[in-house]
């Protein structure tokens, strides 16, 4: 009698694990496999819409930096050497941030094939910290600004002939730096 029970469970066992495999491969079959798929896909669509959210919510700084850096021909009035909005721009920059500016000297533009880069050299007498913010502010500005070089101007005869401490913390920076304008190609793409 224990025998055929012990059988019985057996086979009940047996078919039992039968019918679930066969049912799951039928039922279930791949759809974990395209479940996973799905979700990876919703994933990227995701990313795709949370890019395109940030994009629709900086048009307005792409149309202006547009607005502020592409010329529309070599001859605009954007592209000259010693641009006159950049520098009422610079100007009140500096006067917000109480730098002294001690000359500002435009230098010939350089012609590249795409683009203007009008080159400028500028002595501001500051503090590091004010110096910081006004990188700070040129990082910032809807013009495309390079600055490709800057030097403080911090001898040993600056110290020796300083006697009052409170001068010393004003330095002399010579910065070398660049206006970008874009030139509008004229050449069509046609697909």
């Amino acid at each position: 009698m224990a025998e055929k029970r012990n059988i019985f469970l057996f086979g009940t066992l047996i078919f039992l694990s039968i019918s679930y495999w066969i049912s799951s491969s039928v039922l279930i079959g791949d759809k974990p496999f395209k479940i996973q798929i799905l979700e990876e896909e919703q994933e990227e669509l995701n990313e795709n819409l949370i890019s395109a959210q940030i994009l629709a919510s900086q048009l307005d700084r792409v149309f202006t930096l547009f607005q502020e850096n592409l010329a529309l021909s070599k001859a605009d009035s954007l592209a000259d050497d010693a641009n006159l909005p950049f520098l009422n721009n610079l100007t009140d920059m500096l006067q917000d941030l109480d730098i002294r500016l001690l000359g500002i000297k435009p230098k010939p533009r350089i012609d590249k094939m795409t683009y203007f880069k009008a080159p400028y050299i500028i002595t501001l007498e500051c503090t590091f910290d004010q110096f910081g913010k006004f990188l700070s502010e040129i990082e910032r500005s809807p013009r495309l600004i390079t600055v490709d070089e800057f030097e403080v101007k911090n001898g040993i005869e600056r110290i020796k002939a300083n006697t009052d401490e409170e001068k010393l913390i004003f330095q002399e920076f010579s910065v070398n730096l660049s206006t970008i304008t874009l030139v509008k190609s004229k050449s069509k793409v046609t697909s």
